[in-house]
């Protein structure tokens, strides 16, 4: 687009809709949206994911939300629903989603087969007919958190439906079935060779596991070294948890591995008690992770600083495509949790602070994500009047660094 700028300063006119506000859109447009837009149409995206979550009442629309994230490069997307309006928002994209199916319809879907596949009849096949690229069904989340030992009994014959239903669909292999998990499903952690699952935890995950390496589907677990630090922020140095370069990190005394971040020795405890379970064909991913970045006072370290410093570094390490020390040669595939602040999740005032963005489109902080956010008058064009409209932001954008 920057090429056909160079050829003529003087701009097309515009079509009708758009009208003199948009014009005033193009004039105010920095010349970073066109950067943005620009990266998105040369590379295939970022590695890193993020978590789309709507527990709020003031978010942007997901056809604005479209552009924000095509702004950023991002190219993974997981949702915690299927929300057909996100989905037909981001057709054409070709962003990847994980889509979900919540705790609360989990053991229908579990003790009826017609269930799953009613629910992968309207909440899947449709979208991916009509083109849009769904690779994962997550079966709930974080199930074996709590106390509820009937959705925990559930969510494995769940995970069975479904799948079965995208088979008899001619779907194997294109999308996935899984479930993701809290870090409390481990009863050690440390050092991470020791890695083991807790014993409420161990009589649901082996036949689990049997089901992962059978469907090759992943692991997801949710990682927040955030958590270990609040809870000990004496003990447990920062450096160690935000991927500080001079962290002096650990080292593991069983094989002699050397951790300078907390968030691997966190990936590399999940495999090895996967392994002791007598499974080595299973891929870990990060379904979440993040940085709050304001809390109460009794959450020390929820700071817009903190939370940059983690996302930044981390984000630099998942360019470069890195391993864990345990599996150097298999970069760790992680989601950041998450896109926006949502200003209605309950508990405390961290679990309403961990987006990189506000619902207005600006940056909670820096990490070198520059997104645009367009217009809400955008969100109702025609798509032929919005490839106009960033076609004259190009223009624009050019004219004014030539000038």
């Amino acid at each position: 687009m920057a090429a056909a700028g160079r050829q003529s300063r003087t701009a097309p006119s515009l079509p009708a809709p758009l009208s003199l506000t948009a014009c005033f859109f193009v004039l105010l447009l920095p010349p970073i949206a066109l950067t943005g837009e620009a990266a998105a149409a040369a590379d295939d995206g970022l590695s890193i994911g993020v978590n789309y979550g709507q527990i709020a009442n003031n978010l942007p629309s997901p056809s604005r939300v479209s552009w924000l994230l095509r702004s950023m490069r991002i190219s993974k997307v997981k949702l915690y629903d299927a929300d057909p309006n996100v989905l037909r928002a981001f057709l054409g994209t070709g962003v990847e989603f994980v889509v979900g199916i919540g705790n609360e319809a989990v053991p229908s879907v579990a003790s009826s087969p017609a269930a799953a596949q009613s629910w992968v009849q309207q909440h899947v096949v449709p979208h991916l007919r009509a083109g849009a690229r769904i690779t994962c069904v997550t079966v709930g989340n974080e199930v074996f958190k709590g106390n509820d030992t009937a959705l925990q009994s559930s969510v494995l014959p769940a995970m069975v439906s479904v799948h079965r239903a995208l088979d008899a669909l001619g779907l194997r292999g294109r999308v996935n079935v899984t479930t993701a998990h809290s870090l409390d499903i481990m009863g050690a952690s440390f050092p991470p060779s020791a890695g083991e699952f807790s014993p409420a935890a161990l009589h649901h995950l082996r036949p689990f596991l049997e089901f992962l390496s059978a469907t090759r589907s992943p692991f997801l677990i949710n990682c927040y070294p955030y958590f270990a630090y609040k809870d000990d922020p004496a003990r447990v140095p920062l450096e160690y948890v935000l991927f500080q370069p001079n962290a002096a990190g650990v080292v593991d005394g069983r094989t002699g591995l050397r951790y300078d971040n907390m968030l691997y020795a966190q990936v590399d405890a999940v495999y090895a008690a996967i392994g002791r379970l007598g499974f080595t064909d299973v891929e870990v991913k990060v379904s979440e992770t993040g940085w709050p970045s304001r809390g109460d006072p009794d959450e020390p370290g929820a700071t817009p600083e903190y939370a940059g410093t983690y996302i930044r570094n981390l984000l630099q390490r998942i360019e470069m495509k890195q391993g864990t020390p345990l599996r150097p040669a298999t970069p760790v595939d992680v989601y950041v949790f998450a896109l926006f602040n949502e200003n209605l999740k309950p508990g405390p005032a961290s679990e309403r602070n961990y987006g990189l963005f506000y619902p207005d489109g600006t940056p909670v902080y820096n990490v070198g994500l520059h997104g645009y956010l367009p217009p809400m008058l955008l969100s109702n064009a025609a798509p032929q009047v919005v490839i106009q409209f960033f076609r004259l932001v190009a223009i624009a954008s050019v004219a004014f660094v030539l000038s």
